[in-house]
């Protein structure tokens, strides 16, 4: 037995868990700050108001939950790839912290919403594990690849149904289906169904997308068998724009669907002609629906200058949460008010800041510094992802492995310039940060299918699990 313990020491994620190291302190130190910051100002410190095991309880759950699961990973996946959970565990806890301090001060106050976004993050843990023991061969995807495709026009057409519902046409609909008491949105899985589809179809037919035998003028475009099924992709996202009129949505749907194309194909003609095909639709729903035309006069709205025009837009309320975001944003300055310190929540302040605005919160609290880590940790996770795509060895696992870092890029860029103004701001959630439990399960899932990928490449290149 005293011979075997060294190799069971040396085949242990000891970089993981060296990782798992400052998230840990992170949570442990903002969960103080927290409780520190409702201290009255007059009072001194003592031993009296130091937190409670009952105050703490949140977060050591939550570190907890992280590392049965990092220990469950060496025993079983200990090849899966080292860097990507902890880095994924540090924004979920950022964003559970984030909720814990944003709740008490919404309009009206949700006491419960740090506690509801922790069991989100809990069963989105859950998943994970259930993801990557199910998944033993991923392959099999690629055999039920239309499947896949059917399952997502299904959930699309959940969303259709639910848009003709509303009665005012010139609004921008929600992705969203009640069941019962609880909120799901279709968008969430129908995103990760249109990688896997695309991954398989493109890896089967890659040598013929990269020819383009068919010509139609300057172009060079696949024959009508390979273009159908890309074609009604690429409808889907479209109607998103012009139909459902989910505008973030659209744009997250189709910037998937040029990204697979271009990593399928490596063709950019492809891409420039599918650019020219959304530019001519973004025009028809420019011209036809007043919410993008609003939407788009935000992003021209000088904050700086200001002037009548600009300070109609902001009274009417089609300026009001980017222009409060951006003076979130410049309260924090270069370091930040502090966690807990500043006011990005409540009546008058920024709305939605718990979801669809909650970079401008971190900015406000954690300042330049605080969202320059937060970029560079969504940086770093998806230069992971895209790292696992490159090792893989087979093309149908390079594919999906990038299609689905894709999703998190998309997402992050997509919100992440609509809370600057340097967008139109839209309603996608920021991975792993913004608030609902739709997404996180959904990001859960495509973190499973990520570290499977990296263990199945891993055992597939050195021959031994």
């Amino acid at each position: 037995m005293a011979s075997q313990s060294p190799g069971m020491l040396q085949r242990y994620r000891w970089r993981e868990l060296g990782l798992f190291i400052l998230p840990c302190l992170i949570f442990l130190l903002a969960i103080t700050q927290l409780f520190l910051d409702k201290i009255d100002a007059r009072s001194s410190l003592n031993t009296h108001n130091l937190p409670t095991i009952q105050v703490l309880i949140p977060v050591i759950g939550l570190i907890a939950a992280f590392l049965t699961v990092h220990i469950v990973l060496s025993l079983f996946f200990r090849k899966a790839d080292q860097v990507l959970l902890p880095l994924v565990g540090l924004l979920s806890g950022i964003g559970v912290l984030m909720a814990t301090r944003l709740g008490p001060d919404l309009n009206p106050p949700d006491q419960a919403l740090g506690t509801r976004q922790l069991v989100w993050v809990l069963l989105g843990l859950m998943i994970f594990l259930a993801t990557l023991f199910l998944l033993r061969n991923i392959s099999w995807l690629a055999r039920y690849k239309y499947s896949a495709a059917i399952f997502g026009l299904i959930l699309f057409c959940t969303t259709l149904v639910n848009t003709f519902r509303v009665k005012n046409l010139n609004s921008p609909t929600h992705d969203q289906l009640n069941i019962g008491p609880f909120a799901f949105q279709p968008s969430e899985l129908l995103k990760i169904c249109i990688v896997i589809f695309f991954a398989a179809y493109l890896s089967e037919n890659r040598e013929v997308l990269a020819e383009g035998n068919l010509r139609i003028g300057p172009l060079r475009l696949p024959p009508f068998r390979q273009l159908g099924p890309i074609a009604l992709m690429m409808l889907i996202a479209l109607l998103f724009f012009v139909v459902v009129r989910e505008q973030g949505l659209a744009l997250l749907i189709y910037g998937l669907f040029l990204c697979m194309l271009y990593l399928g194909s490596g063709k950019l003609t492809y891409v420039l002609s599918s650019l020219a095909i959304l530019i001519v639709f973004g025009f028809i729903a420019y011209s036809l629906f007043g919410y993008v035309k609003q939407r788009f006069a935000v992003v021209g709205v000088d904050v700086v200058n200001w002037t009548p025009a600009s300070e109609a837009s902001y009274t009417s309320g089609a300026a009001f949460q980017v222009v409060q975001g951006l003076i979130a944003l410049s309260s924090g300055g270069i370091l930040g008010a502090g966690l807990g310190l500043g006011h990005p929540a409540g009546a008058g302040f920024v709305p939605v800041v718990q979801s669809d605005m909650v970079l401008t919160g971190l900015g406000e609290e954690l300042g330049l510094v605080g969202l320059f880590a937060i970029i560079g940790i969504y940086l770093l996770l998806i230069y992971r992802g895209y790292r696992i795509a490159i090792e893989a060895t087979e093309p149908f696992y390079q594919l999906l492995a990038a299609g689905l870092t894709s999703i998190f890029a998309l997402q992050t860029l997509i919100i992440s310039a609509g809370n600057l103004k340097l967008f139109p701001l839209t309603g996608i959630p920021l991975p792993f940060l913004s608030y609902g439990g739709s997404s996180i399960l959904a990001n859960y899932i495509i973190v499973g299918i990520l570290m499977r990928i990296s263990y199945n490449t891993a055992v597939e290149r050195d021959g031994a699990p």
